[in-house]
């Protein structure tokens, strides 16, 4: 495998060690790991577009229920 150097801030270091799940996990295992579970090779569609923009205007015009207010209505 080739291999290559990466510079890193001391912090993410910190972070990337923390990361670890077990000591032995190399810090490439770990990038891996994390490329993974953020790469989404299902794009979203224009609907699911359009249905987060419109969510996000709700909430600026304050279009907004607690958590608190859900579970009343919902009687739970």
């Amino acid at each position: 495998m080739a291999t290559t150097t990466v510079q890193l801030r001391s912090e993410t270091k910190k972070i990337l060690d923390d990361l670890k799940q077990n000591p032995r996990e190399t810090y490439d295992d770990v990038v891996t790991r994390l490329a993974a579970r953020a790469y989404d090779d299902e794009p979203l569609t224009k609907e699911e577009i359009s249905g987060i923009m419109a969510s996000v205007e709700d909430i600026k015009k304050g279009r907004v229920q607690t958590l608190r207010q859900v579970r009343d209505e919902l009687g739970l």
